[in-house]
Formats: C-alpha cells, sequence, structure tokens
C-alpha cells in the first residue's frame, strides 16, 4: 500500500482540486433556478454512468465481492453522497464556498465524538487540542462578532454537511480491499443518485433544474458546462483519484493530504466568483484546518494502519478517515 508514496500523495492532492471545483459549479446551476437536490443528482448520476463500463469491467469473475459490500456501498452512497452533498450544495446558497467547506469538515471532529460515546474510546490529548482549535474557528467562522453576514439556515445546512462526512468517514475503512475502487465508487453515486431522485418523485425533496443559459465565472454559458464540470471534474476524477490514493497512502494520510481542499476551494471561488470570506472568517478557517491536522496527527502517531483492513461492514468498530467524500 505504501510502496508509492509520490504517486500516492500526487492522486490525493488532484482528488482535493477536483472536489474543491464542486461548491462553484454548483453555485452557477443554484443562481439560475436549480435545487441543490438536482445539482447533486446531476453530479452523480452523469458520473456513476459514466463509470459503469468500467466498474462492470473490473467486477467480473468478483461479483460475490459485490453481494458481500451492498450494504458498505448503499451506506457510502446514502451518507458520503446523498447527504453530505445535498447539505453541502444548499449551505453554498448562503454562505461562501469555503465557509460551507469548512463547516463539513466539523464531521471529522464529530469522529472523535461518536468513538468516544459509542466505543469508550477518550480522545488523547493532541485530539483534544484540535478539537478546541477546530471549535474555536468555528466560532470565527460564524463571524459571531457580526463583521459580515450571518445566514442561521446556511449553517444548519453545513452542520448537516458534517454530519454526512462523519457518516462516510467511519464507514470508509470498512469497505472490503477486494473490491475496486471503480465499482465502490460509481455504485455509490449510483445510490445516492436513485434515492434523491426516487424521494424527489414523492415530493418530499424539491426537483427544479433549468435548461438555458447561466453565469460562471462572470460569463453566461450553456447550463452543460456547470454540469460537465460537476460530473465529470467533481466526481468522476475526485472519487477515482481520491480512492486509488487512499489505497495506495492508506486513509489515514490520504485524509490528511485531502485537507488541501479547503484552501483549493478558497482560491477556486475567488478566482471564479470574487468570493472571499473575511479576515476574521479566514483566521477561523485557519484555526479549523489547523485543529483537524492535529486531530490526523495524533491519528497517525497513534495507530498505525493495520496490516490487513476488515473485509466487511460489521467486522470492525473503529473507523477509518479516508478520501473525502462529497
Amino acid at each position: 500500500m505504501h510502496s508509492r508514496p509520490a504517486a500516492g500523495v500526487g492522486l490525493a492532492l488532484l482528488s482535493a482540486v477536483t472536489f474543491a471545483t464542486s461548491g462553484t459549479f454548483a453555485r452557477s446551476l443554484i443562481e439560475a433556478g436549480w435545487s441543490a437536490e438536482s445539482a447533486v443528482i446531476a453530479r452523480v448520476g452523469v458520473a456513476a454512468l459514466v463509470l459503469a463500463i468500467p466498474a462492470l469491467l473490473s467486477l467480473r469473475g468478483k461479483w460475490h465481492v459485490l453481494r458481500s459490500n451492498a450494504a458498505a456501498i448503499g451506506l457510502f452512497g446514502l451518507l458520503g453522497v446523498a447527504l453530505a452533498q445535498v447539505c453541502f450544495f444548499n449551505a453554498v446558497r448562503y454562505l461562501p464556498v469555503g465557509v460551507a467547506l469548512l463547516l463539513e469538515y466539523l464531521g471529522i471532529i464529530l469522529v472523535v465524538v461518536w468513538m468516544w460515546l459509542r466505543h469508550g474510546q477518550p480522545p488523547r490529548r493532541l485530539t483534544v487540542a484540535g478539537s478546541v482549535a477546530a471549535l474555536a474557528g468555528l466560532a470565527f467562522v460564524l463571524d459571531l462578532a457580526g463583521t459580515a453576514d450571518f445566514h442561521p439556515v446556511g449553517v444548519l445546512w453545513g452542520l448537516g454537511a458534517a454530519f454526512g462526512l462523519a457518516g462516510y468517514f467511519v464507514l470508509a475503512g470498512r469497505v472490503d480491499p477486494r473490491l475496486p475502487s471503480v465499482a465502490m465508487a460509481s455504485g455509490g453515486m449510483a445510490v445516492g443518485a436513485a434515492v434523491l431522485l426516487l424521494v424527489g418523485l414523492t415530493g418530499l425533496l424539491p426537483l427544479r433544474a433549468t435548461f438555458g443559459e447561466v453565469t460562471f465565472a462572470g460569463q453566461p454559458t450553456s447550463w452543460l458546462v456547470p454540469i460537465a464540470g460537476l460530473s465529470l471534474v467533481a466526481a468522476v476524477i475526485a472519487y477515482l483519484a481520491g480512492i486509488a490514493g487512499t489505497r495506495i497512502l492508506g486513509p489515514r494520510l490520504s485524509s490528511f493530504v485531502g485537507l488541501t481542499e479547503v484552501l483549493f476551494a478558497v482560491l477556486i471561488a475567488w478566482i471564479f466568483l470574487n468570493e472571499l470570506p473575511t479576515g476574521w472568517q479566514l483566521f477561523g478557517g485557519a484555526l479549523i484546518v489547523a485543529g483537524v491536522a492535529l486531530v490526523r496527527l495524533d491519528e497517525l502517531r497513534g495507530s498505525p494502519p493495520k496490516a490487513v483492513p476488515a473485509p466487511t461492514l460489521p467486522a470492525s468498530s473503529e473507523p477509518e478517515l479516508a478520501l473525502d467524500g462529497r
């Protein structure tokens, strides 16, 4: 797993920068009248179709592996794809892309709380310090002093994305390593798109889409441009690179590298949307990133990766923090 570290770091960085484009692409659709749910369905539905043939080819002779991991793939689709992405895309309706992503990244701190309450594993000192720094940073990101617009609804959506991301982190390390990366990505996105579409058709979720011009990077363009960006760049490339990088570096180290997604997201939103958080929010963001980095560092120091990952979903009670699936 660790024989090609340079390639693993490169794949993890590629995953981070491509994932970081999702909020910018989604903003152009949402401002044109798309609901967040429709944008997610388009993103992961198209990506699942693009990956379907490679996924089927990768499963030749391994159908028993797919059957034994059906529950894990389903939960990956529900939490890591559907819940996390719908909440994040709704958050960017009200908040700057970078702020929404920082709220989502608090999911890593929620994993610490979950492991303490559910499995009786109290955090070590470095993890406690990181959690305190992240929570302090949250106060600055939310701009409690009132120097920037505060949108409680957007904050709630962002925290919902954090719960989705935390759920994915808890589940990610329990997937059978024999399951091909492309099959995991395609299957999870297909589940997420199907569930959102079915719930949307019942009227419980809004499904709105427009098919005219949208504004992207300040210029009018076809709605197909952000759809292609969301599905091909921010989904196909992002998920495949992330999963492949995780399998080279290991889930803990690759998720540590994945923290750069926050920096890439702020930079991309600044370039294409002329959107930059306030100075205090940037300071709070730096605290959150530093806090999360301390939590990851504590895991790298205190718990070396297992030689043989748990083969099935119920087989392990300790999560492996893996790629940042949104």
